[in-house]
């Protein structure tokens, strides 16, 4: 079904190569810092308009396909590059234009500080980030979406450790590159085994092939399981979440970018775009749901203990693709695909709202925070919504995309991963809102140590805490007005789903995420529960989420005893036969040649002797031969 071009979408995607192309190849540019961050901002905004005018062309099911030949082989085309607009890659992509835009008038402000050759560098990376998630979003194959997938790591890679300088930064980003590259081995595996199977690697042929049932199911579940280990170490699915909170070493509007909207969600956009494979394997599909659910309760607990306001919200963003694995796992990616919209915008906006904060008081942990809705009411309105829209209470972002989700595991008939959503809704609210009462409401960090008798003298509190400048206060406006349009929206005009969920589920959801808020209203505001009664009775489990439930540990002992032991085995190996073999065959020569050489002395008188002896031996064997 063709209507359309897609040249909107094109020119969305090509904005973004043209911003990064040309802050890459004009130095100067780059190197004047805020003149490229300009051209980078430009670019994006242009990409913005494209992409919500593409959006407007395809929401009514309309579908746009531009692909052009690349590698022919023996008369026939082996793949093409092009895109792929629809209904789901168009709303997608608007997301991402809109997040990527944000972000870069955002970090107008809260990067001014640098110097100018690293602001340029920051805004290159920027836009190659931008236009390959995008590539990713657009692609029409599935050879398409793993090249840009691996572009996705890569610009990520760079913009995490963008503080290269700083020890941990530079270890974030490598942790980060190679844990989602072992999930992206299996992708390729999957991709190259379908390949084999379907014969294509086109999106729309290979859907054709399923729905005409001649795509053979035997060996199917390999594959949908191969391609969901890319999507795991992508969307940080256990045990692969370890990257993520690491990754918060980058700025934080690297953080709203990357682990809001884009670069996390691609694990789950890829199984919404291969839905129709992952049908016909449900064994895949349960393992899905249950590695889902169990994410989600994981991240939620590790989020409870944390006092770095940035790491509970990447621990929180692990939990929320833990609830959108599972709808998709129950066999509704649409209400996983709702949910990533929805949480695009409102996770942006806390991590964006969580930059003003860090940037008012120069530091990421809550104990240094405290009574700022006073200082900073503008900041603690937004973070208020968005945090609203995580507990998802109604008239906010994330109410109805959490209740359709809860309704398709529901629907699903996954009782154990629907309790175990419920639960972390529960917790969700609670360290949400232990965070909103820590730093807005609480004591003031400057009281409380001065109560205490000691100064704050690390943490640089040179000035009073303000609202931030318009630069970063109007992408965090702009954000908390469409969670709030969303939500109000979604909240009196309930889309069609695919589903019918129980009259019983939205009060006992909306309940659970109450009973959460007032849980932390009464312990972290009106100390009616004291804190640290409430955290010695989870002692254990505390300790162990502490610990991170040692799993970094786990995996560096994997790193340390199994990779580097069998590296030592080799190495020995190489050192002692390989080698040992070698020098024993070469010094053996050596010495054979040594005793050889010693038969030319250089003496006449020798070499008539050895002509005598050769002529005697000679006449000899002719006698012999002849008697």
């Amino acid at each position: 079904m063709m209507t359309g071009d897609g040249s909107l979408a094109l020119i969305a995607l090509l904005l973004h190569a043209l911003g990064f192309l040309t802050l890459a190849i004009v130095a100067p540019l780059r190197r004047l810092g805020r003149p490229g961050a300009f051209v980078s901002i430009a670019c994006a905004i242009g990409s913005l308009a494209a992409a919500v005018l593409s959006w407007q062309q395809h929401m009514g099911g309309a579908v746009s396909r531009r692909v052009w030949e690349w590698l022919p082989s023996q008369g026939q085309t082996l793949m093409t590059v092009g895109i792929l607009a629809d209904a789901d890659s168009s709303v997608m992509l608007c997301l991402v234009a809109l997040v990527a835009c944000l972000v870069q008038v955002y970090s107008l402000s809260y990067l001014s500080d640098e110097p100018a050759p690293s602001f340029g560098r920051y805004y290159t990376y920027q836009s190659l980030f931008a236009f390959s998630m995008m590539g990713l979003v657009l692609a029409p194959n599935l050879a398409q979406l793993f090249i840009c997938w691996e572009l996705v790591g890569l610009s990520s890679y760079l913009l995490i450790g963008f503080w290269y300088r700083k020890p941990s930064a530079a270890r974030a980003a490598v942790k980060a590159f190679w844990i989602t590259k072992a999930g992206d081995v299996g992708l390729l595996i999957g991709i190259v085994l379908l390949w084999r199977q379907a014969g294509t690697f086109d999106l729309t042929e290979m859907r054709v092939l399923v729905e005409s049932g001649a795509l053979p199911v035997a060996g199917l579940s390999i594959i949908t399981f191969c391609l969901y280990m890319g999507a795991a170490g992508k969307s940080a699915q256990f045990p692969m979440h370890i990257w993520l909170p690491d990754a918060m070493e980058g700025p934080t509007p690297v953080s709203a970018l990357i682990h809001a909207a884009t670069m996390v969600t691609a694990g789950v956009y890829l199984l919404l775009r291969t839905e129709f494979l992952f049908a016909l394997t449900p064994d895949v599909l349960l393992i899905v749901a249950w590695v889902g659910a169990f994410t989600a309760l994981l991240a939620a607990v590790l989020a409870c203990v944390q006092d770095d306001i940035k790491r509970v919200l990447a621990y929180s963003t692990v939990s929320q693709l833990g609830y959108m694995m599972t709808a998709i796992g129950a066999g509704f990616a649409s209400a996983g695909f709702f949910h990533l919209l929805t949480h695009g915008l409102f996770k942006a906006l806390l991590f964006l709202g969580a930059g003003a904060v860090i940037h008012a008081v120069h530091s990421n942990d809550l104990p240094d925070m405290g009574g700022l809705a006073r200082k900073m009411p503008q900041t603690a309105i937004v973070f208020l919504i968005g945090t609203l829209s995580l507990a998802g209470i109604p008239l906010f972002g994330g109410f109805l995309s959490k209740e359709e989700i809860l309704g398709a595991v529901w629907a699903g008939g996954l009782v154990g991963p629907f309790a175990v959503l419920m639960l972390v809704a529960f917790l969700t609210a609670f360290y949400m809102f232990r965070v909103v009462f820590l730093a807005f409401y609480g004591v003031p960090a400057a009281a409380h140590a001065h109560a205490h008798g000691h100064a704050h003298g690390g943490h640089g509190h040179h000035a009073e805490p303000h609202d931030p400048p318009a630069a970063m206060a109007l992408p965090l406006w702009i954000l908390a007005l469409l969670s709030m349009a969303v939500g109000v929206y979604f909240t009196f005009t309930h889309p069609e789903t695919e589903f019918t969920a129980p009259g019983w589920l939205m009060p006992a959801a909306v309940g659970t995420a109450v009973a959460g808020i007032l849980l932390a209203w009464a312990t972290y505001q009106r100390q009616i529960i004291n804190p640290v009664s409430l955290a010695s009775a989870f002692g254990p489990i505390r300790y162990a989420a502490i610990n991170k439930f040692w799993i970094d540990n786990i995996f560096e002992g994997i790193y340390n005893v199994v990779l580097l032991g069998f590296s030592k085995i080799l190495g020995w190996i190489d050192r002692y036969i390989v080698d040992g073999v070698l020098n024993v065959v070469s010094a053996w020569t050596l010495t054979s040649g040594d005793d050889l050489r010693t038969l030319q002395t250089g003496r006449a008188q020798d070499y008539v002797y050895g002509v005598a002896v050769g002529l005697l031996i000679l006449l000899l064997w002719a006698r012999w031969a002849l008697a």
